[in-house]
């Protein structure tokens, strides 16, 4: 497999460790962007060395992200969306997949990354129905009280809330994302939908690559990255109603397609879903 291009290090951004890896940017490499730097690269390489296959994990993920944002924009009448973890614009994003559909969907992306701000002050340029907040994503009150947040959502009406690839990457108490979850859904107003996606050990032969990746994820310069049983991913969409057929893998999950060939088993190794709030 090639190397990831990225952009050269002597040209950092203020605000920007890159001696630290970051969420973002290690996505950006496993989706082979440019916005990264040799410690994200690392990680990257780190898992590929367990998981020759490890970029399928970033791709499906992205692919799922898309299929979710048109159905929530084409079904559902929803017309805000709240993203928490917007990441890098490696692939399509958030806004471009729902304003396609309809022009007038309000965007708040949630993301703390320096790198990620930046491209964040850049989009507001182009796009005045898409905004950005530096919000904290594992602390709920920080984002549902944030100036940003409040200004372009309107918590009297229905909207999607975006929980993208995000949640595995909470580093403390087990049970929290249950409870974060939990914070986000009681704020949001009947009708919203809730869409999650999350690194999944599906407690089968595929296991076993699912904990090798979690080790190096977890024991890398990034730090964080936790396999969760479908169980556990399930109480995250606590008191909603699931959208068929649930929590699916993420390549199961409506796809455009029929599948041709096999998934590999790190297609097997994500996993997401979508639920209504009555």
């Amino acid at each position: 497999m090639t190397s990831t291009s990225s952009q050269s290090d002597e040209r950092v951004p203020v605000g920007v460790d890159p001696t630290r890896a970051s969420i973002a940017r290690v996505y950006d490499a496993f989706l082979g962007g440019k916005d990264n730097y040799q410690i994200d690269r690392e990680v990257f390489h780190g898992v590929q060395a367990k998981a020759p296959e490890a970029q399928e994990l970033a791709q499906d993920n992205r692919a799922f992200l898309i299929r979710v944002c048109r159905f929530l924009a084409r079904q559902t009448g929803i017309n805000q969306f709240l993203d928490c973890g917007s990441g890098l614009p490696t692939a399509e994003n958030i806004h471009q997949a729902v304003q396609r559909t309809n022009p007038d969907a309000r965007v708040v992306y949630i993301d703390n990354d320096p790198v990620v701000l930046a491209h964040g002050r850049a989009l507001l340029e182009e796009n005045d129905l898409t905004h950005f907040s530096p919000a904290d994503i594992f602390d709920p009150q920080s984002v549902l009280e944030d100036e940003v947040v409040r200004k372009h959502i309107d918590f009297t009406e229905p909207l999607a809330f975006l929980q993208l690839g995000t949640l595995h990457h909470f580093e403390g108490p087990e049970d929290r994302p249950a409870e974060i979850m939990r914070e986000y859904i009681d704020a949001l107003p009947s009708g919203s939908y809730v869409a999650i996606s999350h690194f999944l050990d599906p407690e089968n032969e595929h296991s076993e690559v699912a904990r090798r990746m979690e080790e190096v994820f977890r024991h890398s310069p990034m730090g964080s990255g936790t396999f969760r049983t479908r169980r556990q991913i399930e109480e995250l969409f606590n008191g909603l109603e699931m959208v068929e057929p649930g929590v699916a893998k993420c390549f199961e999950w409506w796809p455009d397609g029929p599948m041709l060939g096999e998934p590999s088993q790190v297609s097997h190794c994500i996993a997401g879903g979508v639920a209504r709030k009555p």
